[in-house]
């Protein structure tokens, strides 16, 4: 992997409906759940992502790639890959895909755990793309 700027990193986990924000640091590897961003029929609110990148002034781009359990690619995995090129092409950040599974559903269990509503599921979804991205990098790569 290339090395990483120090700082704040963006995270999304894209959907077509909804689409999980969450902000992580570089230098303590930790991640925080943000927000979401809606959809309509596909199309992200790009005034909203535009809004939280300006706001957080991320490093980097981290976008989950939803792959099959026994790692191939399911057709929303173009849609994904495709949602990070248009990010990268807005914004001109570094852009990371990272392969998930199961982060929703991880993120349910986590919040049933503490007894938290799942209005912020996606965000917390991402949260975890995000700290497993977080977690690829050695100390001599940051």
């Amino acid at each position: 992997m290339p090395k990483l700027p120090e700082g704040l990193v963006i995270g999304f986990d894209f959907g077509l409906k909804r689409i999980g924000v969450a902000i992580g640091q570089t230098v303590t590897r930790t991640a925080s759940p943000q927000t979401i961003v809606n959809s309509r029929d596909g199309v992200p609110d790009w005034k909203h992502i535009t809004q939280l990148i300006e706001h957080w002034n991320p490093v980097a781009i981290v976008v989950g790639l939803p792959m099959h359990l026994d790692g191939s690619e399911q057709p929303f995995t173009q849609s994904a890959r495709k949602f990070g090129q248009r990010l990268h092409g807005r914004y001109q950040r570094p852009l990371f895909f990272i392969e998930e599974q199961l982060s929703s559903h991880e993120a349910e269990q986590r919040l049933k755990s503490r007894a938290q509503a799942t209005t912020l599921l996606d965000a917390h979804a991402a949260q975890i793309i995000l700290e497993n991205w977080l977690s690829h990098y050695d100390d001599t790569e940051l």
